[in-house]
């Protein structure tokens, strides 16, 4: 049986930013491999 959890966040707009970062910082070193 699998199991999923969906869930949503709600960043305020700092918050928003840093995650924007942060992924974009993800994505780079990523395509980078």
């Amino acid at each position: 049986m699998n199991k999923a959890y969906k869930y949503r966040l709600y960043p305020n707009k700092e918050q928003a930013v840093l995650i924007n970062k942060t992924f974009g910082c993800v994505r780079f070193v990523y395509n980078q491999m």
